[in-house]
């Protein structure tokens, strides 16, 4: 049997200039802390390739391999199958907004698109908006007993007009990973493509865009260990038949800069090399010797042996208090939970706890994280939504044992 990866939690620290603060940091889906990697690449950029590439000098030919090389080191972080398949942009909002706009040509009025309730707004919205140009909008409910998507609740609402659904891989909310390629093998055997919004999995365990056959896959590095910077990766044959957003003289073929309207962000999207150049060495110390896929496997499989330790003790914790409701899985399943918890007190305002935690120096969050239509379809709003805890790799037990310590501290000890 072979033996889990370990993480080197001391190296993961290390790399993080941020976790010297005095503050604990618990808000990670709101936006990680970003690598030190990272940060030296984007300044290797700026310091030495600022120039705009495509020139015929030197220095304009390392800027362009520069993007290159960021482009490869996206493709191999979610495993596509070439560089070109890989669009950067601003954010994850901005990206879904862009391939809305782009995927115009390719509608009729009368043809649906299906999203999900449970999803952030950026992958509602784009799509929703789109009801003016004729498009059916169907909405795919959430089970409010399991807090999970149901393929025998998609099936009714899909037709032979269906030609899109939109689904989260985790929701920021409820923290439950989604049988992407479950979902993706049922909508496309009904004539349809998918469209997913990894944000709140991209963190937390290795993307594989190819083996879950997903047409569309987009999330942001600021919430990956990067600077606040956005990827999509799209199917080389979709991104073809998309329209252009750039000048009149990008046409159809010119993947993917049709899509990245003013050229990337070079020394953001540079930074890529950084996060996939730390995921190699954590694949290294945790026992890998194969290639970059392998390494960022492996680092993935220590990320969410830590990652599970850590959602165990607060889900421990809370289901030890008769005052508390979570919202999502109340279990770690298997692993197929992030430690991304979100819950309800009885008789407190989620503002209220947030806001008496600030006095412990530790980061939590409340609200409605942009999920908006998930809080009301749940009946949270009269609470100010949930109180979310939000983990990362390199959060420790200790920080767990001090944020449940204040809670005590801040609601009193249940008997």
């Amino acid at each position: 049997m072979q033996q889990p990866h370990k993480l080197d939690i001391d190296y993961v620290r290390s790399q993080f200039p941020g976790l010297q603060s005095e503050w604990t940091f618990f808000d990670n889906a709101g936006g990680s802390q970003i690598l030190k990697k990272a940060v030296e690449r984007m300044n290797s950029f700026l310091f030495n390739k600022n120039v705009q590439i495509g020139g015929s000098y030197e220095i304009s030919q390392q800027a362009s391999q520069a993007l290159q090389d960021a482009r490869i080191a996206a493709m191999q972080l979610v495993n596509a199958s070439r560089p070109e398949e890989i669009v950067f942009g601003s954010s994850t909002t901005v990206l879904l907004q862009n391939l809305a706009q782009a995927m115009i040509s390719q509608l009729s009025a009368g043809d649906e698109i299906i999203v999900t309730i449970s999803d952030h707004e950026s992958n509602i919205g784009p799509w929703d908006r789109l009801r003016a140009a004729g498009i059916v909008i169907k909405f795919w409910p959430l089970n409010k007993q399991t807090y999970s998507l149901d393929l025998a609740d998609l099936e009714p609402i899909m037709s032979d007009r269906t030609r899109l659904v939109c689904v989260t891989h985790v929701s920021n909310i409820l923290g439950t990973i989604n049988p992407i390629e479950e979902i993706a093998e049922f909508v496309h055997a009904r004539g349809a493509r998918i469209c997913v919004d990894a944000v709140a999995y991209a963190p937390h365990r290795a993307v594989d865009v190819q083996a879950w056959n997903v047409d569309y896959y987009v999330f942001s590095f600021y919430k990956t260990y990067g600077p606040h910077y956005a990827m999509m990766y799209g199917k080389f044959s979709h991104l073809l038949e998309l329209d252009p957003l750039y000048h009149y003289f990008y046409g159809r073929e010119k993947v993917p800069g049709k899509l990245e309207p003013g050229n990337p962000n070079y020394e953001l999207a540079y930074a890529t090399v950084g996060i996939v150049d730390y995921l190699c060495e954590l694949g290294t110390r945790a026992g890998s010797n194969g290639d970059t896929r392998e390494k960022i496997v492996t680092a993935y499989d220590a990320i969410a042996q830590q990652e599970d330790a850590l959602t165990e003790r607060l889900l421990s914790y809370l289901h030890s208090r008769n005052d508390c409701r979570i919202i999502g899985q109340s279990a770690k399943r298997d692993g197929q939970r992030i430690p991304t918890i979100s819950f309800v007190l009885d008789g407190h305002d989620s503002a209220e706890i947030c806001k008496s935690m600030d006095a412990y120096k530790i980061a939590i969050r409340f609200g409605d994280f942009h999920a908006r239509r998930l809080i009301e379809y749940l009946d949270l709003t009269p609470s100010n939504g949930t109180v979310r805890v939000s983990m990362v790799h390199y959060n420790t037990i200790s920080e767990v044992d001090a944020l449940i310590a204040a809670f005590d501290q801040i609601l009193g000890k249940t008997v």
